[in-house]
């Protein structure tokens, strides 16, 4: 009877509602149960499970711990029940026999121990592997040696690519040794000069202490000049254009080509520029009529498109706006260099007269006098437009000439008529219209001034002395006249 009263306030441990105050640990009910099985014959486990009745686990709001000083009043009369079983020592010996049998053999061989999980919270004989130092050192050496990887190959990936890379290279090096060797046994070509220029007689090759330096491409320099001058007759404006034109006369057009020559003096800008800048007006002239309140727009224009093409860091748009005392806006200016070009067909392939008086002056041992009073005479044929219908070359030859003809620096000789291209009695025409402007009456101001600075060694000031005597040795006739009153008159 006591038996049975204890196994159930064991089925019962769980249970709220138990009127029996008197609880057991799982781990003494346990031991009950082993008892009770060896007793009787140690039954089967599933017919002792199904003895045992289902058990009701506590609320999951009972948390608290008002139940654990009953139990441990519970245990004292646990023991007590338990007191005439503790004198049976057969019953020991079969519980110890019985725990050692639910041990399996396999935790014996690794000399594992039992351990039993006891406490309110335990559901049952929980088992746990405690595993010595020994067992634990084979374990890791065992994991060890079946995670270590076999032994690398010799000849790896890595070792396959650099045998491969090294055997492409040496295949390279071997094709050009025999490369080597098929060009050493075939003789080279000799290259071929280039055909030499034949000069007249009396005629130096001033190109010939240049042909060691590539930058003055010396080799060249006869074939380029060759083909400017064949390209000067495609920019040749039209020499009576201002016939078709109703507001505009070439006084006007002095006027703004002498503007234009203080504007490029303010900008401190190249020969060049002004140059280019005075063709493409002409050659504009030549194909649209423009008004006269319009003609100060297309100048302004016209210089800074070419200052665009020739300077390296040109002025800002905002500058020739200011120049033009805001008589036009940036749009305008803009709208303006859109239809010039259209005009022009966006051609400003212009061999500039500057490139043949660089071209004499090497013939004249680079006198930087003679080629001063030369740049002087040259600008004059901007201002001037009578020598319209003179090639660009043609111009600089007779500067040249002009100068030298100023300073006394002696004949033109043939060296300087090769490398000018025209004759004395070529240039003499122009000449003839060169003295025929210094004679004459100042009526450019702002050019006549630009060259009376010491930078220009008073070219205007030198030029216009000599001019005046050379005029009665030509006979020019009518020297009170200023070059724009021959104009009108004719």
């Amino acid at each position: 009877m006591v038996r049975t009263r204890n196994l159930r306030s064991v089925a019962n441990e769980n249970d709220e509602n138990s009127t029996d105050t008197t609880r057991l640990t799982r781990a003494k009910a346990a031991t009950l149960k082993v008892d009770e099985l060896a007793s009787k014959g140690l039954q089967s486990k599933k017919t002792t499970v199904a003895a045992n009745p289902t058990r009701k686990r506590n609320a999951l709001g009972d948390v608290t711990n008002a139940t654990k000083g009953d139990a441990a009043e519970a245990k004292k009369p646990a023991k007590a029940a338990l007191a005439p079983k503790a004198t049976a020592g057969v019953q020991k010996r079969t519980t110890a026999t019985t725990r050692s049998a639910a041990v399996p053999l396999k935790e014996k061989a690794n000399n594992t121990k039992v351990v039993s999980k006891t406490g309110a919270g335990a559901i049952g004989p929980l088992k746990r592997k405690v595993t010595s130092t020994a067992a634990s050192a084979a374990v890791k050496e065992r994991v060890t040696e079946e995670s270590e990887p076999a032994p690398k190959k010799v000849h790896t990936l890595e070792a396959e690519k650099k045998t491969k890379v090294e055997e492409s290279f040496r295949v390279k090096s071997s094709n050009i040794e025999e490369d080597l060797r098929r060009k050493e046994a075939v003789p080279a070509p000799v290259a071929a000069e280039p055909a030499e220029h034949v000069f007249p007689e009396g005629v130096e090759d001033l190109d010939r202490e240049d042909y060691d330096d590539p930058l003055m491409v010396a080799e060249y320099a006869n074939d380029i000049f060759e083909y400017l001058r064949d390209l000067e007759c495609n920019s040749v404006p039209n020499p009576h254009y201002m016939d078709h034109q109703d507001d505009l006369e070439w006084k006007t057009r002095g006027i703004l080509i002498d503007w234009l020559v203080e504007v490029h003096t303010r900008f401190h800008l190249l020969p060049e520029t002004l140059f280019l800048a005075v063709n493409i007006i002409d050659r504009f002239l030549s194909e649209k009529v423009v008004q006269l309140d319009r003609l100060q727009l297309v100048g302004i224009t016209a210089m800074f498109i070419a200052s665009k093409y020739e300077e390296v860091l040109s002025p800002h748009i905002a500058n020739f706006r200011h120049v033009a005392d805001d008589g036009f806006s940036e749009a305008e200016i803009l709208s303006a260099e859109r239809f010039v070009l259209q005009t022009l067909n966006y051609d400003l392939s212009y061999p500039n007269p500057m490139n043949f008086l660089r071209r004499i002056s090497k013939a004249d041992n680079y006198d930087i006098h003679s080629r001063t009073l030369g740049k002087y005479l040259m600008e004059i044929s901007l201002l001037d437009h009578r020598f319209m219908a003179y090639r660009p070359s043609h111009i600089a030859a007779a500067a040249m000439y002009c100068a030298r003809m100023c300073l006394n620096r002696g004949e033109w000789d043939e060296t300087l008529a090769y490398y000018a291209g025209y004759t004395e009695a070529e240039i003499d025409p122009v000449y003839r219209l060169m003295v025929d402007y210094l004679a004459r009456p100042v009526c450019h101001e702002a050019f006549f001034k630009k060259y009376a600075s010491k930078k220009f060694l008073k070219a205007s000031i030198v030029t216009r002395a000599w001019g005046k005597k050379q005029a009665g040795l030509l006979g020019i006739q009518n020297l009170g006249l200023t070059v724009d009153q021959i104009s009108d008159d004719a």
